[in-house]
């Protein structure tokens, strides 16, 4: 594959929903990207509110690996308790999205009245939930999604293979300059 075929393939993935379930990455990696630090993510780790999927802590010197779904969730929760929402409250909300594909969650807002999540799949409903006075703020699920799908191509990942060791990946250079743009024209339409 030459260069220009690898940069559109790069480019190709940054707009997909995530990459495939099978891609890992590191702790530092998933606290960076979800914005949380790693004493949170290890205490949500051993209290079941978000574990990795890819590949749990096996003793000392063992890598958890999180996937891309389990990324968004760590965002999603960081989220959540950052506009006061109570870890209790927190976990029955993340307890009903966890059976969910990333596709499946891309098509969700979540709007809360500071102390009940609700889930809304349409405008209407979002609507319909602040008409009747019940939201206060909301999580735009499919923002996350791309924001993260852009920023993650940037980190290296890694996936198992079928005897269990893993092999690391790269982001290419295509990736990185890209989340540069990004962030470039991020920041243009803020100021």
């Amino acid at each position: 594959m030459n260069t220009e075929q690898q940069a559109v393939a790069v480019q190709g993935a940054l707009f997909d929903l995530g990459p495939d379930e099978e891609v890992g990455y590191r702790v530092p990696t998933a606290c960076q990207v979800a914005g949380i630090t790693y004493r949170q993510l290890d205490y949500w780790a051993r209290t079941k509110l978000v574990v990795p999927s890819i590949r749990g802590a096996r003793g000392s010197g063992s890598q958890r690996l999180y996937s891309f779904k389990d990324i968004l969730v760590l965002k999603i929760v960081k989220g959540l308790l950052d506009t006061g929402i109570s870890l209790q409250n927190i976990r029955l909300a993340v307890d009903k999205l966890r059976d969910r594909g990333v596709d499946d969650l891309a098509e969700i807002t979540l709007v809360s009245d500071g102390t009940t999540v609700y889930e809304c799949r349409s405008k209407e409903e979002v609507i319909d939930l602040l008409g009747g006075g019940q939201g206060v703020f909301g999580i735009a699920v499919p923002g996350i999604v791309r924001e993260l799908t852009g920023t993650i191509a940037a980190f290296p990942s890694e996936r198992i293979n079928e005897h269990g060791i893993a092999e690391v990946t790269q982001p290419s250079d295509a990736a990185v300059v890209d989340e540069i743009a990004a962030r470039r024209r991020r920041r243009l339409r803020t100021s």
